[in-house]
Parts: C-alpha cells; sequence; structure tokens
C-alpha cells in the first residue's frame, strides 16, 4: 500500500524531521559554544580565538590545550566539563531521535 505524503511515515516526514533534528543540534551546539568561549575568555581572561579553541576541545571530550591558571577558571572547566559530558548526550538524542521513531514506527506497522 502505498503512503500519501500526509502519513507520518511518508519518506518526506522523514527527511523533514531528520533535517530538523540535525538543525535543533547544531544550534544546541553553538549555544555551547558560546558559553565557553565566554566563560574561557572571562574566567581566564584568554583572547576569543584561545577561548574558542579550548571551549571546542573540552566540548569535544578532548580536554584543555593549555593550563588553567586562576582558581575562578578552574572551576568553570569542571563545570563546563560536567555541562559537556550530559550536553554530548543530549545532541546524541536530538540527532538520532527520528531514526529511533522511524525503527519503532516500522516495527508497529509490520506487526498490525
Amino acid at each position: 500500500m502505498k503512503k500519501s505524503i500526509t502519513h507520518p511515515s511518508h519518506p518526506y516526514h522523514f527527511h523533514f524531521r531528520v533535517i530538523r533534528s540535525i538543525g535543533f543540534g547544531l544550534i544546541a551546539i553553538i549555544i555551547a559554544m558560546v558559553i565557553g568561549t565566554l566563560g574561557y575568555a572571562h574566567f581566564e581572561d584568554m583572547t576569543w580565538i584561545d577561548a574558542f579553541a579550548n571551549a571546542a576541545m573540552i566540548l569535544s571530550g578532548m580536554g584543555p590545550l593549555e593550563p588553567l591558571k586562576t582558581d575562578g577558571g578552574k572551576i568553570f572547566a569542571g563545570f563546563y566539563a560536567l555541562f559537556s559530558g550530559l550536553f554530548f548526550i543530549l545532541i546524541i538524542a536530538i540527532i538520532f531521535s527520528p531514526f529511533i521513531q522511524k525503527f519503532f514506527t516500522d516495527l508497529h506497522e509490520k506487526h498490525k
């Protein structure tokens, strides 16, 4: 049976959900990068480029580029690292949610 374009499991809707999820994921990454860049620039008095690079390295799970000098910077880096770990899980869930939904929808339709 051919699905109409208005059916939720039509490929058009799936592609739309994938693009929307990737868009939300990218927006969330940009927000996290802004938070990290501002934090490193403020607490460690880094240049914007150095703050951006350190935020990117922490957010990606690689670790800071240079040793931290201030107590405020170390506390910020600790909280930002915890935030980044949980944030990674959130981003994966956002991006893969259309695929998981499609899997369960297809599974449900096969067993009707």
